[in-house]
């Protein structure tokens, strides 16, 4: 711990990183005022956890982090609270249409298959969740994720060839245990 953690000025630390913290929360969420909420999240959870910074010349860093991460869990609850619940007379006229030339089977099998991919993924660390959710879910490079996450590019590509693996182990698990029926 470093022995100056009073010499921490809140308000000059918000005035020196609020703006790249905004535009690290924008780039994930391209919505200014999502953005603001998740920047103002951040440093409603740093004040709380000032007590964990070892090194005050890395505050920048840390902010940094718990901003892509406020941003990504921010992301994933936004997902989950956009779907509402419809009843079947508002449903009929989206389920009798083709999309794209695919029929509802097909749109409900590819459907179901994100929604498998997106259950697995949760058996991944938080660490490969992170870095993949960033590549599939938001098609960001490994170098735009790499910054974002405060990682080495090398480090990012290793996360995700791992955590690609790791699904691919998970699935092969889930395809032996249907063998099984």
């Amino acid at each position: 711990m470093v022995e100056n953690l009073s010499t921490i000025d809140f308000n000059q630390v918000y005035s020196e990183y609020a703006n790249g913290l905004l535009y690290i929360a924008f780039s994930y969420t391209h919505d200014r005022r999502w953005a603001e909420d998740i920047v103002q999240e951040t440093f409603i959870k740093a004040f709380k956890k000032i007590d964990t910074i070892e090194d005050t010349k890395k505050v920048g860093a840390w902010l940094s982090i718990i901003t892509a991460r406020t941003a990504i869990d921010f992301l994933r609850s936004e997902k989950r609270n956009r779907w509402i619940t419809v009843d079947a007379a508002q449903m009929e006229p989206i389920m009798n249409h083709k999309k794209n030339g695919m029929d509802t089977e097909e749109m409900a099998g590819i459907r179901f298959l994100q929604e498998d991919v997106g259950r697995s993924m949760e058996s991944l660390s938080k660490e490969f969740q992170e870095v993949l959710t960033l590549k599939v879910n938001y098609d960001l490079k490994e170098n735009e994720i790499a910054r974002l996450l405060g990682l080495k590019s090398t480090t990012v590509k290793t996360r995700i060839y791992r955590a690609r693996k790791q699904l691919k182990q998970v699935f092969a698990k889930k395809e032996t245990v249907l063998d099984l029926y």
